[in-house]
């Protein structure tokens, strides 16, 4: 039950404040899609020898901003944010922490999931294998912190879920004790609720249960949990939200970006959002459990996404 950074604080964080969070203050200003993708990018015409994915990243003026959820000096969250600055899309890949990545030195050990990374590597590190694993170079980065989370539900004046079954589970050894007690159905939570319903993993008491399909079945309904929030976000005055979560978020991009990107994420909605998991498959190797990516179904979702035809 250590885990408590799930899919939905990046989300809400990177796409209320970074994306939408500068539109109150920078609403009068004109800016290109195209200026944005240069601005962030570096980027102004696509080159010869490209590869397909980045021709058509430039083509579209996609901006691949990496969102992390640290756990101390883990990642404990990983998702790759892509978005169309001129259609004001976005596709969120989730990057389930346990993902087997190759590493000089180690074979199928704790230090192989990608969780590990960017303890040793650093952000440079943890773009270098999210490259090597999708073929996405990552432009930005963000991350937030646990004190964050709760801050972020709460500036919203919480969120509305579906909770999918009884959620019960206790600790009294962690630190402070854990105890978790959610039951089924739609409900609004909120702070410290918000928190239990993103850590819970699976029960520990009789004739309760957990997600069928482990972290994946947890992923899905957390995705769920970031449409939610963030249609919240948008519908309040994002001040409020900006001043209550910008403390706890971590980020390269300059206040010129940030301007840039929210003013021309004007008009987007919940509808452009669209969210994915990266593919593969669990599989147990030297008695510990891996996510083992499926790289020609990674291709697929790829192209699918940039909109480019397999040959």
């Amino acid at each position: 039950m250590k885990y408590f950074f799930k899919v939905f604080f990046t989300s809400l964080a990177c796409f209320t404040i970074i994306i939408a969070g500068c539109i109150y203050l920078y609403s009068e200003k004109n800016v290109e899609a195209t200026d944005i993708f240069r601005m962030i990018t570096g980027k102004t015409e696509e080159n010869p020898n490209d590869t397909p994915l980045q021709k058509a990243i430039v083509k579209k003026g996609r901006v691949n901003i990496l969102l992390l959820g640290l756990e101390h000096e883990r990642t404990d969250t990983i998702m790759v944010a892509s978005y169309d600055t001129k259609t004001k899309e976005i596709d969120i890949i989730s990057i389930p922490r346990d993902t087997y990545c190759e590493r000089d030195g180690f074979v199928n050990s704790a230090n192989n999931k990608i969780n590990t990374v960017y303890t040793v590597k650093g952000i440079e590190g943890l773009e270098e294998v999210i490259k090597r694993l999708t073929g996405i170079t990552i432009d930005k980065y963000a991350t937030i912190d646990y004190d964050g989370v709760r801050a972020a539900v709460d500036a919203v004046d919480g969120v509305e879920v579906d909770v999918p079954f009884h959620m019960k589970y206790a600790d009294p050894y962690s630190d402070p004790p854990l105890y978790i007690d959610i039951p089924k159905g739609k409900q609004t939570i909120y702070g410290d609720k918000a928190m239990e319903f993103l850590r819970f993993r699976k029960t520990n008491y009789k004739g309760y249960s957990g997600y069928a399909k482990g972290d994946l079945g947890r992923i899905e309904t957390q995705q769920q949990f970031i449409k939610s929030a963030i249609k919240k976000a948008l519908s309040f005055k994002l001040p409020k939200v900006i001043s209550e979560v910008y403390p706890y978020i971590g980020t390269d991009l300059s206040l010129a970006e940030c301007t840039s990107l929210g003013v021309s994420s004007i008009g987007m909605s919940t509808e452009n959002i669209s969210l994915h998991v990266l593919p593969g498959s669990t599989e147990t190797r030297n008695g510990l459990s891996f996510y083992m990516p499926k790289s020609d179904e990674i291709l697929s979702l790829i192209y699918e996404i940039y909109d480019i035809e397999l040959d």
